[in-house]
């Protein structure tokens, strides 16, 4: 998407994950409650093809995986897991559909991005295929094309929607960092190259070219400078991971027009606190950074920490209800 594109967020939205597997209570749910920025819910509950990584495995084009004991691994041709994959996520947009006929607005869709994808998914030997220079390139690009061909069933489907991409890339930190370990659990993958990091993120981000990416991590120290240069309109943080040591990175990436997704509100079952409390360690952060309260309402939105697969649907139902809530507090009550 363009620098000079329109385009108006929402205060408020979920990250992604929700508990259970209906995919029409879910679907329902999440309309109901955010009705100007809705998200199609994924419900890894329903077991492999459905969880995070089997979901955006389904996605990709000429490259096809299948559950091993160790996880998701590449394989030479879609078999059930691809096809229980497929099918959910069918069932899924099926839902969307009937719960948004008419529907004009901001929509937000999500997959796994290409670095948290190549430390997630297995070669044949077992190893990650991060520890591939040609695999993470050829994965990236059968990536890209699912999500072409994805985000263009979303549209076909919800016409009227303008569609925001989320990319959830919770394992970029260790991928930059070295971090991620081998298959015998001895040693770790060497550190991928910044550059390369940011260029392969900027090409799947551009797949996108009629709105906005937001890049989500759940995990502390996300790249954020890296995800600006990369073209993310939009980075979404667990709030409370942040610490004086990133206020820089978080004040330049506002300053420079990149919206914030705070996630403030537990992804577990837990007492909630009153919508102002929950908004107010983004209030401290923006005092902390210098920043015009008025400026809250203009780059937050609110969200979640995580995504609420882990908590009981009663619970998910508040969460999201109390993310409109504490929106509207912010909105309300800047200083």
């Amino acid at each position: 998407m363009s620098e000079n594109s329109p385009f108006t967020f929402s205060a408020a939205t979920g990250v992604g994950s929700m508990p259970g597997g209906d995919a029409r209570e879910a679907v329902k749910t999440v309309t109901g409650t955010f009705e100007d920025f809705p998200f199609l819910p994924e419900l890894p509950a329903r077991g492999p093809g459905a969880d995070m990584i089997g979901r955006t495995a389904g996605m990709l084009v000429e490259l096809y995986a299948r559950v091993e004991p160790s996880g998701w691994r590449i394989g030479d041709r879609p078999g059930r897991d691809t096809k229980r994959a497929r099918s959910w996520l069918g069932e899924d947009l099926d839902a969307l559909e009937e719960f948004t006929q008419g529907y004009e607005g901001a929509l937000k869709v999500q997959a796994v991005g290409p670095w948290t994808l190549a430390a997630g998914l297995e070669l044949r030997n077992g190893e990650a295929a991060l520890s591939d220079p040609g695999a993470c390139r050829d994965l990236a690009a059968s990536l890209a094309e699912g999500l072409r061909l994805h985000l263009a069933e979303v549209r076909r489907r919800v016409p009227g929607a303008r569609l925001v991409l989320q990319l959830d890339e919770p394992s970029l930190t260790a991928v930059l960092r070295g971090r991620v370990r081998t298959a015998s659990g001895y040693r770790t993958h060497r550190a991928v190259d910044r550059q390369i990091v940011e260029a392969t993120l900027r090409d799947v981000l551009g797949v996108h070219t009629e709105g906005p990416v937001v890049v989500h991590s759940c995990a502390p120290d996300a790249p954020l400078a890296l995800l600006r240069r990369a073209g993310a309109a939009a980075v979404s943080l667990d709030v409370s991971l942040l610490t004086e040591r990133d206020d820089d990175a978080v004040g330049e990436a506002v300053e420079g027009g990149t919206r914030l997704f705070a996630g403030v509100v537990p992804g577990t079952d837990g007492p909630l606190s009153d919508p102002a409390g929950s908004v107010m360690g983004v209030r401290t952060l923006w005092r902390r950074l210098g920043l015009e309260p008025g400026l809250l309402a203009e780059t937050v939105t609110v969200t979640p920490a995580c995504g609420l697969a882990g908590a009981s649907p009663a619970y998910a139902r508040r969460a999201l209800a109390h993310c409109v809530q504490a929106a509207r507090s912010l909105a309300d009550n800047p200083e």
